[in-house]
């Protein structure tokens, strides 16, 4: 049976999504792609509304069996974060209701995940979703190809829903399964130590 992720790129003006399919082993084909908008001249309650609405008639449309959503991990623009937080809440409650998993990466796990490096930039991703997906050119505009990418970090990195670590951030259940080998790692370590 074969896997369908959604990620989205939470914004309140442009929101992103991306559709994928699991297709064998660490390869994937792309369903659906764009940007949900809001329009900036309204009031925060509609452009949230604007948002669900879209979102929810995309869950509805293509039924992903997870969500994955861009949880932002640190960022100086405060009005930005809280933007981005409550239309992460409106994807993560959309998501409930269906009784869909939802998982949430930060951004640099989900470069790593797609580039292998932490700290690649936005046209790095882009270009290797155009190899990966076999694409004529990579999603515009930039949100729609972050949300494939999240998508496709969902995809690559197991399932299951979110957990919350000791420090309130959302854990993936690999991340969950490594912090466990790192303790019990450095337990071994202070008790070899300790003998001496």
């Amino acid at each position: 049976m074969s896997l369908r992720v959604m990620g989205v790129d939470p914004g309140l003006t442009r929101c992103g999504y991306g559709v994928i399919d699991a297709a064998g082993a660490r390869s994937a084909r792309l369903v659906d792609v764009g940007v949900i908008r809001s329009d900036s001249e309204e009031t925060i309650d509609r452009r949230l509304l604007a948002i669900a609405d879209g979102l929810r008639e995309k869950i509805d449309a293509h039924a992903p069996d997870i969500v994955a959503v861009e949880r932002v991990f640190s960022q100086s623009n405060t009005p930005t974060v809280i933007a981005t937080a409550q239309v992460s809440g409106i994807a993560i409650l959309l998501a409930a209701e269906r009784g869909i998993d939802v998982q949430m990466h930060t951004p640099s796990e989900v470069k790593s995940a797609v580039t292998g490096s932490g700290r690649a930039d936005k046209k790095q991703i882009q270009r290797v979703l155009v190899r990966l997906l076999d694409l004529p050119a990579p999603p515009q505009p930039a949100d729609a190809a972050d949300a494939v990418a999240i998508a496709l970090t969902q995809l690559w990195r197991g399932r299951g829903p979110v957990r919350l670590d000791s420090t309130g951030g959302a854990r993936t259940s690999a991340q969950a399964v490594w912090a466990e080998a790192e303790r019990r790692t450095r337990r071994a370590r202070e008790r070899s130590t300790s003998r001496f």
